[in-house]
């Protein structure tokens, strides 16, 4: 993949035309919140570079100074998608300050606990992937896990002294050519004035919030740690052995500036999991219970609550963990879902297994022993009735994500229905059926199957591997992903061909009447993750038609894309925007004609227009709050006070909002219309 701007600071006719019609976007709340922040982000991603080199884009061709080059969706997919999905969570993990300081968890604590130990730790991280200490941007502020929510406006005026940078050509979204000569200014490489305003945070952690930002951190990390550098030219090069950063030419990471974030990233998503592990385990009663790789929740369950109120302290002159008590005691299935899929592909990104044959040298290296720990034997041989509790990354994927997995099965599925419910609370199991989370259910699914049974995962996981273990949790998941989907397309569609937002399971399942947005897309999402999880074209079909339907009722051409209602104002928050990028990513990959097939809903050219149409519209149009500089396109200019530089419709931090600006998040919620 592209080497990153902000990485080297590191911590950069029938169907209308793109252009021919503009959304009108009201942002009614800046709120950001991780849980739905980061699931956007994660299918942004998804639905960038990856999507956009999969339909035959040379990435080497893109320049983010040149808007729409080589074609408007090539850069809207592969620069702007894939680089909000990136800035933003270096925004929440490494700016923010909302949430306990990584210093003070229970990775750094058996080092010695102080910021001298960690200042350390950094520095071995760096040096395994070749990255210059001196380069390593001051006053970094790396959190454990976030909090629930918090407002992302600066509480002080971002720092612009200023030194010159480059002098390059820009080609503006509006067609504007100039040459201009750029300058960096001090907040790119100190954090110091980017802290968020802590008087607006929710003090509380959620599973969702957790999981959701543990899933950007990992598939990142898989990204950035997936290959190997020539260490003195920094040229990325496949790694043909776990062994090669041990030959004194070769480093760990694809380039010494995206190595040394997956460094970080992998740092902070093994703290959050031995948080989970430790202090977040509960049983109904009391926080903190012990849980195994041999969890039977037949034999009493534990659960991650849905609200844990934190009590914070300080240590070592930043955030700390002082107390816990649970303010929502209930399981709910978006929570489940939303850490189980990214504890399945942290699964698969530290495997060990001596049964996968088929792992990434790269990944093999980089959990040998240093510069993270090995899993003990008993956890990597063929025999899982011996795994035991260990601070490893793989243990804690291991464990973490059995207990999930054994989780929305005893608590969340029904088994008489074939459908996951959203709650389970007070020993009972709910009866409600929310489409979207449903949906999700499917992906997490999914990938936890291909996990388990070591097929590819990441920007792989619709391909096939060369070792597939068939395990037994894999046909498990199998199973409850034909249930879910067949639930779909039985009980949820209606008779226009759109689907319901959900149900309430009883004698007569009794049907919730709204059709959202959320609903269409996530169906289509969740519906295509199980045409190739088990290869049964019925829902693929399924999902064509839902899709077909959506253009039939929702499309509103005034603001050339989707409306609930066409004509009048939509409600869009950030799951709206994942189901959207996610579910119009599958149909672009999965949906579109093939040969003998003439839709003209599904010809991939008019498919890429409604993807283009979209995201200028609505996420450039003003859910996307801000903009970091470089890889985005964005640059300050010397001598200007512009703050839209490429003319995209967003603007730099420092002019987005609020006293001071705002960081680069995604709004929580905006009317489009």
């Amino acid at each position: 993949m592209k080497k990153s701007v902000l990485s080297i600071a590191v911590a950069t006719a029938v169907f209308a035309s793109a252009a021919s019609a503009t959304a009108k976007v009201e942002v009614l709340d800046k709120t950001h919140q991780p849980a739905g922040n980061f699931l956007a982000y994660t299918e942004f991603e998804l639905s960038g570079e990856p999507l956009a080199e999969s339909l035959g884009l040379d990435l080497d061709v893109l320049d983010p100074n040149v808007a729409n080059d080589p074609t408007p969706f090539d850069f809207a997919a592969g620069i702007e998608s894939y680089e909000y999905s990136e800035e933003a969570m270096y925004a929440l993990n490494y700016q923010s300050t909302m949430g306990p300081h990584l210093v003070n968890g229970p990775v750094n604590s058996v080092r010695g606990g102080k910021m001298a130990d960690l200042g350390k730790r950094v520095i071995e991280m760096a040096g395994a992937v070749g990255f210059p200490a001196s380069e390593i941007p001051q006053n970094m502020y790396p959190i454990s896990i976030p909090y629930m929510s918090g407002s992302p406006e600066f509480v002080q005026k971002p720092d612009t002294t200023t030194v010159n940078g480059d002098e390059v050509e820009i080609v503006t979204a509006k067609g504007t050519s100039k040459t201009v000569q750029t300058v960096v200014p001090a907040y790119f490489r100190d954090y110091k004035s980017l802290a968020w305003d802590e008087t607006t945070f929710d003090k509380s952690f959620n599973p969702a919030a957790t999981g959701s930002i543990l899933l950007k951190e990992v598939m990142w990390s898989q990204d950035f740690l997936g290959g190997m550098h020539v260490t003195e030219t920094d040229e990325e090069v496949e790694a043909d052995s776990a062994t090669m950063d041990h030959d004194g030419k070769h480093s760990l990471g694809v380039s010494a500036a995206d190595g040394f974030n997956g460094m970080m990233l992998t740092e902070m998503s093994i703290d959050k999991l031995q948080i989970m592990q430790q202090q977040l385990g509960f049983d109904g009663k009391k926080l903190g219970v012990k849980f195994g790789p041999d969890y039977d929740p037949a034999k009493g369950p534990i659960w991650f609550a849905h609200k844990v109120a934190v009590t914070e302290g300080t240590n070592n002159g930043v955030k700390s963990i002082a107390g816990l008590k649970v303010t929502d005691s209930a399981s709910t299935l978006r929570d489940t879902w939303s850490v189980l899929w990214p504890a399945a592909e942290f699964f698969a990104f530290s495997d060990q297994r001596t049964a996968n044959s088929g792992q990434n040298p790269a990944f093999l290296a980089v959990f040998d022993g240093a510069p993270f720990a090995a899993a003990p034997k008993a956890n990597i041989d063929a025999n899982e009735d011996n795994d035991v509790v260990a601070g490893d990354a793989f243990s804690l994927a291991n464990n973490i994500s059995n207990l999930l997995f054994k989780n929305i099965a005893a608590l969340h599925y029904n088994k008489e229905q074939g459908t996951f419910v959203t709650e389970y609370k007070g020993g009972q199991q709910g009866n409600k059926v929310d489409t979207y989370d449903a949906a999700y259910s499917i992906v997490a699914l999914s990938i936890y199957q291909r996990a388990k049974d070591a097929l590819p995962v990441g920007y792989a996981s619709a391909e096939s591997g060369d070792v597939d273990l068939k395990t037994a949790a894999g046909k498990d998941a199998l199973a409850m992903i034909k249930g879910q989907a067949d639930f779909i397309i039985n009980h949820l569609v209606g008779k226009d061909g759109l689907v319901f937002d959900g149900l309430t399971l009883n004698t007569v399942n009794k049907l919730n009447k709204g059709k959202s947005l959320d609903a269409q897309f996530a169906a289509i999402r969740g519906l295509v993750a199980a045409y190739l999880a088990t290869d049964d074209v019925k829902y693929k079909q399924a999902a064509r038609s839902i899709y077909l339907a959506v253009e039939k009722n929702m499309f509103d051409e005034k603001i050339n894309t989707w409306s609930a209602v066409p004509g009048k104002a939509t409600i869009h928050t950030p799951y709206t925007a994942a189901a959207i990028s996610g579910g119009l990513r599958e149909a672009i990959l999965h949906l579109k004609n093939e040969e003998g097939e003439n839709e003209p809903a599904l010809e991939l050219k008019v498919l890429t227009d409604r993807y283009v149409s979209w995201f200028r519209g609505v996420i450039n149009g003003g859910m996307q709050l801000a903009e970091w500089m470089g890889d985005s396109g964005e640059n300050q200019i010397k001598g200007s006070n512009a703050t839209d530089t490429d003319e995209d419709g967003v603007h730099q931090i420092i002019a987005s909002g609020g006293k001071f600006g705002t960081a680069m998040t995604m709004a929580n919620k905006v009317s489009v219309k």
